[in-house]
């Protein structure tokens, strides 16, 4: 895939979270957030030539990221998704937590587009 090719991917999950949160499924939000950070950070992977097969090779991408930029947020909103994903298996947040999250995600998806 390329880099606008995830780009995209991300846009689109994150809006379809947006949906999903609209009619009250958290649990397919909280999947649709962490499938577009995700994304988002293959795109990333994917401009650099780094790897991204696995959580691993992207919780890699994210603390070099982190080294390499000093900002830790990088790490903080990939948590967040991190957390939504995790929701996905135990349907434990409520909406509003949910919502909080997902604006979190939009800011991931901004700060890695931004990523040369």
């Amino acid at each position: 895939m390329t880099t606008q090719t995830y780009q995209d991917a991300a846009i689109h999950l994150l809006a379809q979270a947006e949906v999903e949160l609209a009619a009250g499924d958290t649990r397919q939000a909280s999947e649709k957030c962490w499938g577009a950070a995700t994304q988002a950070v293959k795109a990333v992977c994917e401009r650099r030539g780094w790897k991204h097969r696995n959580y691993k090779a992207l919780q890699r991408a994210i603390k070099r990221l982190v080294q390499e930029t000093g900002d830790s947020e990088f790490r903080t909103l990939y948590d967040s998704a991190y957390v939504l994903h995790v929701n996905f298996y135990e349907d434990a947040e409520d909406p509003d937590f949910v919502g909080d999250r997902l604006h979190l995600i939009q800011r991931l998806i901004d700060k890695l587009s931004a990523v040369p």
